[in-house]
């Protein structure tokens, strides 16, 4: 994993369950919706809500609350029980990663690494399929998705990617499967459909560096899923995320049209395409005014480490706001960063409250002082929440 003095969003969950995790496991899956037709999906109902009916992402409530991995602060990430909770609990926007399976389909998964995600090591049928892989220049030893057909996966169930800080969400471990992403489109137009507006989707490719040397790329495989469910333009409701550049600009290529959102890590790391391109830019170069000018030119938005707004000192204390919400929005870019949650043990130390780390802490100062840089929107576990901080602080 990455080094633990930047804990970013690839890494802090992981970070966490070394604080007092363990894995859990989830499990039912949810029978899909029927399929729409192609091109179709467009919610029946009036319209105009605020909620960003209209398909411009300009006409969102601002600041945005995003469902991390859904509402992975109470349900098993990355399952139809997390998805419905954050849409029912005040999400605007429901976030999907995904990988491809061994035979090509593209499931929600944060990591193609399912070992603390799935009950895949209590199978014995597929205890011969551990293994050890490099993925991003780091070594990762366990169940990986392009291992396994789809069908194979299906078999799994999903469970609590860090029972030591969410005890509670270990109940429903072995409740849900593993989800498509084309279920999970299914989902989002029936859903849409029953509450008389569109749902908006924020979608993450995940590590398509490695995924396209292993002749598995993932920009295609979307882009076909997107056009299919009407969601191509920039009209479909939906965000495009990636912290690998070269994604983007080839969803681009193949006329995908959404808003786009790249992703930023801390300071000194490099998307891992640079890495794999020699190009010698850091993180620290593309948040310069040169550099946001540059990601304008393929991308809509940026979503930084929550660090990268308002650095911590070293007692992990807030530190004052850089310039980055200001250069940003010079460059006519909108940021969505990452990510809030209620436990101590990922909050500024200036929000804790208590001893114990897995306590919720000040949750809505923290959020009042992320808001007040003027960021648009924000990744939040708690959803819930996210939203009753942001409706306060839009009352002053």
């Amino acid at each position: 994993m990455q080094q633990e003095q930047r804990p970013g969003r690839r890494t802090v969950l992981g970070a966490a369950a070394a604080l007092g995790a363990g894995a859990v496991a989830l499990g039912a899956g949810a029978a899909p919706a029927a399929a729409a037709q192609p091109g179709t999906g467009a919610a029946t109902g009036p319209l105009g809500h605020g909620r960003g009916d209209g398909g411009s992402y300009r006409d969102l409530p601002k600041p945005t609350v995003i469902g991390h991995r859904g509402a992975c602060g109470y349900r098993p990430e990355h399952t139809f029980g997390s998805y419905e909770y954050a849409l029912a609990n005040g999400a605007d926007v429901i976030e999907q990663d995904l990988v491809p399976t061994k035979d090509g389909h593209l499931v929600c998964r944060h990591e193609n690494d399912i070992t603390a995600t799935t009950d895949v090591a209590s199978r014995p049928e597929f205890a011969s399929r551990k293994t050890t892989k490099t993925v991003d220049g780091e070594a990762h030893t366990g169940w990986f998705t392009e291992d396994f057909t789809l069908a194979e996966l299906k078999t799994l169930r999903a469970k609590e990617r860090i029972p030591g800080n969410r005890q509670r969400n270990t109940l429903y471990d072995g409740r849900w499967q593993v989800p498509t992403f084309e279920e999970v489109l299914k989902w989002a137009d029936e859903q849409g459909r029953k509450r008389g507006r569109r749902i908006w989707l924020h979608v993450e490719t995940k590590h398509p560096t490695y995924f396209r040397k292993l002749g598995l790329g993932l920009e295609e495989r979307l882009a076909k899923l997107l056009r299919r469910y009407g969601r191509a333009g920039r009209d479909g409701h939906t965000f495009l995320q990636s912290f690998e550049p070269s994604s983007l600009q080839r969803l681009g290529k193949l006329g995908i049209d959404c808003p786009k959102v790249l992703l930023l890590d801390d300071l000194p790391t490099r998307p891992w395409d640079f890495v794999e391109a020699k190009d010698p830019r850091t993180v620290k170069d593309l948040i310069t005014p040169q550099g946001l000018k540059w990601v304008a030119g393929f991308a809509q938005g940026i979503g930084p480490w929550l660090n990268l707004i308002i650095p911590r000192d070293a007692q992990d204390r807030l530190t004052k706001p850089t310039t980055l919400v200001h250069d940003a929005h010079a460059a006519g870019l909108i940021l969505h960063p990452y990510t809030m949650r209620n436990e101590n043990s990922f909050l500024p130390a200036d929000f804790r409250r208590g001893t114990d780390p897995n306590a919720y802490g000040d949750a809505f100062g923290a959020f009042k002082t992320y808001f007040a840089t003027g960021i648009d929107g924000i990744f939040s576990d708690n959803c819930d929440t996210a939203s009753l901080a942001r409706a306060d602080f839009l009352k002053h």
